[in-house]
């Protein structure tokens, strides 16, 4: 007997939801950074055993769109509803509801099973503890309720373990040896991108785009040349820094990091381009895997 299915993970920004989806597959797919937005699509994480298939999906934290770009994002979380097997819904010590009403009803009408993770439990006492179990028995009936701590690892495994019995009868869906749905440059823009979101504040990371224009493997290197699309040339300057030296500092970051992602030598060349308003240009979005309708 097989199962496989796909295990969707849907929540408020910054609750955890990529620390958890990398906790499971056991590589670092979604970037993790303490700003909000982080992820901006939906990824997908297969874990493979011998008898089962799990197609973890993360996805962008739950926002009331403010432009074109996170409508899209939005996008990708209604998406989640429509093919899970399993809906994970995700909040942290202290969160008292969900910041879209109409996928919070979606959440308590579910009819399929929905695991809610309490997260960060690390960060609180037994008191509050127990009071937010109590708040989300009450706002969620239809849910089995677990405290986790996606950073610790704890109680992870336990509802790993939930997660197979719940998975239904299948075939698997992809290659028993895929780790993911996404190619390699993939990988690499998102790299880039957590290097900005970690080294640039206020408006410069979500003014950003990375697009791999050439990604070159041989037996020993792989040769990759990114472009990295800000929406106003103050921003470029900003990227840039005085004399190269920010830019050099996020080639750096990342090259280290894809190095260890690879298992190879990697020689990166980013270079800075305007593309002016990206992010409300339908035609653009597309280019850059948003607006999949």
């Amino acid at each position: 007997m097989h199962k496989a299915g796909y295990v969707n993970i849907i929540g408020n920004p910054n609750v955890g939801k990529s620390t958890l989806m990398n906790a499971f597959v056991g590589e670092r797919l979604s970037i993790i950074t303490s700003k909000a937005q982080t992820t901006r699509h939906r990824i997908l994480g297969i874990v493979n055993g011998d008898d089962f298939q799990v197609l973890f999906s993360d996805t962008p934290g739950i926002i009331k769109p403010a432009y074109e770009l996170q409508s899209s994002m939005m996008d990708f979380v209604k998406s989640a509803f429509e093919d899970a097997d399993v809906l994970i819904y995700m909040v942290e010590i202290g969160e008292k509801e969900l910041k879209d009403e109409a996928f919070f009803n979606k959440i308590i009408h579910s009819k399929i099973p929905v695991l809610l993770l309490l997260n960060k439990i690390d960060k609180s006492n037994q008191e509050q503890l127990e009071e937010q179990m109590q708040l989300w028995k009450e706002k969620v009936p239809n849910a089995e309720i677990y405290p986790i701590s996606a950073l610790e690892n704890f109680n992870v495994q336990v509802v790993f373990d939930r997660i197979i019995e719940l998975l239904p009868q299948s075939p698997p869906f992809y290659p028993k040896d895929a780790l993911t749905d996404k190619p390699e440059r993939f990988f690499v823009n998102e790299t880039i991108r957590e290097k900005i979101l970690l080294n640039y504040d206020k408006e410069i990371p979500y003014a950003v785009e990375i697009e791999t224009e050439e990604f070159k493997e041989d037996d020993n290197i792989i040769r990759i040349r990114a472009v990295i699309m800000v929406e106003r040339d103050t921003q470029k300057g900003i990227i840039i820094g005085h004399k190269g030296a920010a830019l050099k500092k996020v080639g750096i970051q990342a090259r280290e990091d894809l190095e260890k992602f690879f298992g190879k030598q990697i020689h990166l060349e980013t270079y800075v381009k305007v593309n002016k308003d990206w992010r409300n240009n339908e035609r653009q979005l597309r280019r850059f895997g948003y607006n999949q309708k």
